[in-house]
């Protein structure tokens, strides 16, 4: 059998209001991803591959972690903060904040998969980009860690678990930061095993470095 494992990357700088300013770890960011890493050796976690997209906070996450992935940019995010940008020029649509998200990111998807509004890249590419990775990743007997964004996890799992997009956007919200997913192969098929986990984070003194973004 074998496995894929997926690991959102530390938090981000929430504050930013572009994609290029969010685009680094926060402190918090660097201990959440350096605690995974110290959790990962005490448990022999062992991987015969490690790949992480290129962005900066997927950099970051790695070496926190002490861990030096190949490099792989189907494994970059969506950039939510233009296609955000591009509903509201088109319909008023606020601009999101915490605790909008959950109503706004599926109007988001919607649109973007109607092409009715603009990314830095098209709703079918990135589907289709995410798939190929997927495809590839299913290697039997072999182990894969894959550091990316809580975008690309959620389009994984529309695959896996055959979601619409309501649904995926569900599963894409309570996504923590340096969350850990499990996919297993076998038989032909990947099959989802574990969805946010935080084991590192999960001591009661850690619980207020638990974040969201």
């Amino acid at each position: 059998m074998g496995e894929i494992i997926l690991v959102r990357h530390g938090q981000a700088n929430s504050g930013a209001l572009t994609e290029a300013d969010y685009d680094r770890l926060s402190d918090l960011g660097h201990r959440q991803a350096a605690w995974l890493g110290e959790w990962m050796r005490e448990n022999d976690y062992a991987f015969d591959h490690v790949l992480a997209g290129t962005m900066r906070r997927h950099r970051e996450t790695a070496a926190a972690m002490k861990i030096a992935p190949d490099e792989d940019a189907r494994l970059n995010e969506l950039d939510y903060y233009t296609l955000s940008q591009s509903l509201h020029d088109r319909s008023g649509e606020p601009m999101p904040t915490g605790d909008s998200f959950a109503d706004h990111m599926p109007k988001v998807f919607a649109a973007w998969a109607a092409a009715e509004i603009i990314g830095a890249e098209t709703y079918e590419r990135f589907e289709t980009r995410v798939a190929e990775l997927l495809t590839e990743a299913a290697v039997p007997g072999r182990r894969l860690l894959c550091i990316t964004s809580g975008g690309v996890i959620g389009m994984m799992l529309r695959h896996v678990l055959d979601l619409d997009m309501m649904k995926m956007s569900r599963v894409m919200l309570p996504i923590w930061n340096t969350s850990i997913h499990r996919l297993h192969v076998r038989d032909g098929e990947t099959i989802l095993a574990g969805y946010n986990a935080i084991p590192h984070l999960e001591a009661p003194e850690r619980a207020g470095s638990r974040s969201y973004y």
